[in-house]
């Protein structure tokens, strides 16, 4: 059976390639730069980021303006528009942060010649999601389903450091269930408060964005954990790498954490989280 001729000239149109719309081209680019600046921006600082003539954006921004994706406030500064906020919230609700997540785990991996944990806080706790195992030999008894303790694993810990206080109270007191699990009391005070030590754990890795475990729960085996966020500033899920004690730089300033640290902020990046200039929290 022979093609039909609309089928035939929808093949040669595909064939020479799809062709978009000039205007919005340039529509486009004002759109991006805004969104580079992330402030609102007058007409001509914005059409210079854009790298057009002041006269050339402005009927543009009319339009972005009648349809809502843009507004402009008293002093003339154009920002985002109700339409914009409709848009970038439907998309986010679209987004899986495990499979945002899935695209970093096997070039961290490679990058790093570590096993690469993924964990989310499950109903028990924080669990162990995805594990991308290391081409070097090495024993590392975690298993996708594993739930870890808060007190004494990284990946633990720093799901613990960015939870609700009400929250991590209840958490906390079911630990004991969880691998290397710590036993009630030992990290709360009778009020229900942190202890000191644990505390203070927990504010260091807000601070320094990332928590080590240094031969703990598996011993000769150690461990970077850093955090993902959401658009909303909340932990999505904690990425890590695990590997032979000595086979690989610890340190939090170190190269291995620098690659870590730049896969969970691309990940939180991708998931609508602003990405501060210390933590890598979302503000």
């Amino acid at each position: 059976m022979n093609p039909s001729p609309d089928l035939l000239a929808q093949e040669a149109e595909s064939a020479r390639g799809q062709r978009g719309i000039q205007s919005l081209d340039s529509t486009g680019q004002l759109l991006d730069a805004l969104l580079l600046a992330a402030r609102p921006l007058p007409l001509g600082d914005l059409a210079r980021l854009a790298g057009m003539p002041a006269a050339k954006a402005f009927p543009h921004l009319v339009s972005l303006q009648k349809i809502g994706m843009l507004a402009r406030d008293e002093a003339g500064n154009f920002f985002p528009g109700p339409l914009s906020l409709e848009l970038g919230l439907a998309a986010l609700q679209r987004l899986s942060p495990l499979r945002e997540a899935e695209a970093e785990v096997a070039p961290l991996a490679q990058a790093t010649g570590l096993s690469v944990a993924l964990a989310v806080v499950g109903p028990l706790g924080p669990t162990v999601v995805r594990l991308e195992e290391s081409s070097r030999p090495q024993h590392v008894s975690l298993r996708i389903g594993t739930v870890l303790s808060m007190v004494n694993t990284a990946i633990g810990r720093v799901c613990a450091a960015h939870l609700p206080a009400d929250m991590l109270a209840g958490a906390l007191a079911m630990d004991a269930i969880r691998m290397e699990g710590a036993q009630p009391g030992t990290v709360s005070n009778a009020d229900g408060s942190l202890r000191h030590d644990y505390a203070e754990r927990l504010l260091q890795i807000r601070t320094q964005g990332m928590d080590q475990a240094l031969g703990r729960p598996v011993p000769g085996i150690n461990t970077l954990a850093a955090p993902v966020f959401n658009h909303a500033g909340q932990l999505a899920l904690v990425m890590a790498v695990m590997g032979s004690g000595g086979s690989y730089d610890t340190d939090l300033d170190g190269q291995i954490a620098r690659l870590l640290r730049a896969s969970a902020q691309a990940v939180s990046w991708r998931l609508g989280a602003i990405i501060g200039s210390g933590d890598g929290a979302a503000s």
